[in-house]
C-alpha cells in the first residue's frame, strides 16, 4: 500500500500534469472527479488533497462543488486556481469577478518563506490563467503572496494546513512550482518518495493481464510510435502472442515511415503483426472535407473500422489496444468527468465511434509522453525507438489544412521530409519535441523565373515541450531555416512561400488541426 495524494478534478485541463508532477517526486496520486472524492478520501493511504483549477466560477450557481466534509480528513490540503476559489467560498471567503483577466507569465512577490514557499525565492515567476480573484480571506487565512494584478495569489491556514495558489505551481512555466510542489508533497504532507517507474510498470502489466483474462486476445493498433510501441511491450509482457499488431499504411504516413516501422517492429517484438495497405480508403473518405472535427473522425472510424475487421480473424479478440496518452483524453473529451473543454477530437478518443464492439486496453491512458519513454525504457525498448519524435495518429491529415488530396499529401510528405533531413543533419533536432511541415491552405502570389506563381505557403513547426500540454516555439539556425526554404521552394512542386510558425501552446496548439 503506497501513500497517496487525492487529486481532485474540477475540470482543469492541466489536472493530469498535477499527477504527473507528483510522480516526479516519486509519490502516488489518484485522479477523481468531484462526486467520488468522498469515498475516494476514505481508502487507506492518503496524505494529502489537491484541488485542481477549472474553467468555473466559485460564486455561480452552476459552479462544480465538493462535499465540504472533504476538508474534515485530517491531511493537508492545497488548492490551485479553482481550487484556491472553492475553499474560500466554501469557508467564509468571498470570491468576485476580477477587474482584468491575469493570463500567462507573472511577477509574485513572496511574503512568507516558510511551508509552501521555503526556499522560494522572494520574487520569482509563475504562470496565472483566471478572471475571477479573491475578494476577502476566510478566518485563519492569511495572505503569502501576490502578484501587481492580484493581491492574494496564494494564501494559507497553517494550523489547519490548508494552503492555496491562484497560479498553476504544476506547469513548467512556473519558475519555481516544483520547489513549491515539493514543499507541499515532502515537508507538509510527510510523504516517504518510494513510488517508482518500475512500480508503474508492474501495475500496468497487472492490469493489462487482469483485464484480458487468461484467454482473451487484443488487437493492436500500431503506428511504431513510442507510444503504441510501449503498448506493445507491456501487452508481450502480460499475454505474449495473444496480442496481435495491426500497423495501417493510411496513405498519411511520413515519408520511409511503413519500412522504418515493419523492420524496428520485428526486431524487438515477439508478436504477430500484420500490415494493412489501406491508403486508397482512407484518401477516399477524406476526399472533399475541410473541417478539422470530421477529419479527425473520419480517419478515428476507418481505423476502427480496420481492427474490427482483423479481430474476426482471431477466436476472443475482444480487446483493443492503443497508445492513448492523458494529452490526447484531456483535448478530446472530459477526462474525469469534469467540466473540461474539448479543444479537439483525437482520432483514439473522440474519434472513436460509440458502436465500438470492443473493450478498450489503454495503460497510458493518464501518461505524459516523458513518462512514457521512461517507462519504455524500463520495458527494455530501445533509445532510437523511445525517443523518436511524436507523430499523430491522424498523421499528416492534422497537417494538412483543408482537403486532404492525395496530390496535396504528397506535396507536404515532400516539404516535411526536407524538414526532419535538415533538422537531423545539423544537430539542430537534439532537444527539439517536434519539428515538421504544414500545409497551410494559404496561397500567395510569387514570382519564379520572372513568371508570376500563385502556390501554396508552407509552414515551418517546430516546439520544445515536455509533455505535450504546454510547448514554446523552437528558433532554427538561419542556416537551417534558408536550407529548408530553398529546397522546398526549388523542389517541391505547388509550393512557392515557407514561414515560420512562432506561436506556443497555449494559445496555439502542437498540430495546425
Amino acid at each position: 500500500m503506497h501513500q497517496r495524494i487525492l487529486i481532485v478534478d474540477f475540470g482543469s485541463q492541466y489536472t493530469q500534469l498535477i499527477a504527473r508532477r507528483i510522480r516526479e517526486h516519486k509519490v502516488f496520486s489518484e485522479v477523481v472527479p468531484p462526486h467520488k472524492a468522498l469515498e475516494a478520501a476514505q481508502q487507506p493511504g492518503l496524505q494529502g488533497i489537491i484541488l485542481s483549477g477549472g474553467p468555473g466560477s466559485a460564486y455561480a450557481n452552476d459552479a462544480p462543488q465538493l462535499p465540504i466534509e472533504m476538508l474534515d480528513f485530517g491531511v493537508p490540503i492545497l488548492g490551485i486556481c479553482y481550487g484556491m476559489q472553492w475553499l474560500c467560498e466554501n469557508l467564509g471567503g468571498k470570491v468576485v469577478p476580477g477587474e482584468s483577466r491575469e493570463y500567462g507569465f507573472t511577477k509574485m512577490q513572496v511574503g512568507d518563506t516558510s511551508s509552501l514557499f521555503q526556499e522560494v525565492d522572494s520574487e520569482t515567476v509563475v504562470w496565472m490563467s483566471h478572471g475571477d480573484r479573491v475578494e476577502s480571506l476566510p478566518q485563519g487565512f492569511v495572505r503569502m503572496a501576490h502578484t501587481e494584478d492580484c493581491p492574494e495569489a496564494a494564501i494559507g491556514d497553517v494550523e489547519r494546513s490548508i494552503y492555496a495558489v491562484q497560479f498553476h505551481p504544476e506547469v513548467g512555466h512556473t519558475q519555481q512550482g516544483a520547489r513549491m510542489l515539493q514543499n507541499f508533497l515532502i515537508d507538509i504532507c510527510k510523504c516517504d518518495a518510494d513510488w517508482t517507474p518500475q512500480d508503474l510498470a508492474t501495475e500496468l502489466i497487472a492490469k493489462v493481464r487482469e483485464q484480458v483474462g487468461e484467454d482473451g486476445e487484443i488487437i493492436l493498433g500500431l503506428s511504431g510510435g513510442v507510444d503504441s510501441s510501449v503498448v506493445g511491450a507491456i501487452c508481450q509482457q502480460a499475454i505474449g502472442k495473444r496480442c496481435h499488431a495491426i500497423f495501417v499504411d493510411n496513405g498519411l504516413l511520413r515519408d520511409g515511415e511503413r519500412d522504418m516501422v515493419d523492420a524496428a517492429f520485428r526486431e524487438h517484438f515477439d508478436l504477430d503483426l500484420t500490415t494493412i495497405e489501406a491508403a486508397e480508403r482512407f484518401l477516399t473518405k477524406l476526399s472533399g472535407e475541410t473541417d478539422p472535427e470530421k477529419k479527425r473522425k473520419i480517419i478515428g472510424y476507418e481505423f476502427v473500422e480496420i481492427f474490427r475487421e482483423q479481430a474476426k480473424r482471431f477466436t476472443n479478440a475482444n480487446f483493443l489496444g492503443q497508445g492513448t496518452l492523458y494529452p490526447d483524453v484531456i483535448e478530446s473529451v472530459a477526462a474525469h468527468g469534469g467540466a473540461t473543454e474539448v479543444i479537439k477530437s483525437h482520432h483514439n478518443v473522440g474519434g472513436l465511434p460509440d458502436d465500438l464492439e470492443l473493450d478498450l486496453v489503454e495503460p497510458l491512458r493518464w501518461l505524459f509522453k516523458d513518462e512514457v519513454r521512461e517507462l519504455g525504457r524500463v520495458l527494455g525498448l530501445p533509445d532510437e525507438m523511445v525517443d523518436r519524435q511524436p507523430f499523430p495518429g491522424p498523421g499528416l491529415a492534422v497537417r494538412c489544412v483543408g482537403d486532404c488530396q492525395p496530390e496535396r499529401i504528397a506535396r507536404l510528405r515532400e516539404a516535411d521530409k526536407v524538414v526532419r533531413e535538415e533538422f537531423e543533419s545539423r544537430g539542430e533536432h537534439h532537444g527539439v519535441w517536434q519539428y515538421f511541415a504544414v500545409l497551410t491552405g494559404a496561397s500567395s502570389v510569387g514570382v519564379m523565373g520572372d513568371q508570376r506563381t500563385y502556390e501554396e505557403a508552407c509552414a515551418i513547426r517546430a516546439v520544445q515541450s515536455n509533455d505535450g500540454m504546454t510547448a514554446d516555439w523552437v528558433y532554427p539556425s538561419r542556416e537551417c531555416l534558408q536550407a529548408i526554404s530553398s529546397r522546398i521552394i526549388n523542389n517541391v512542386r505547388g509550393i512557392n512561400r515557407v514561414v515560420l510558425d512562432i506561436t506556443s501552446k497555449p494559445p496555439g496548439t502542437i498540430e495546425w488541426e
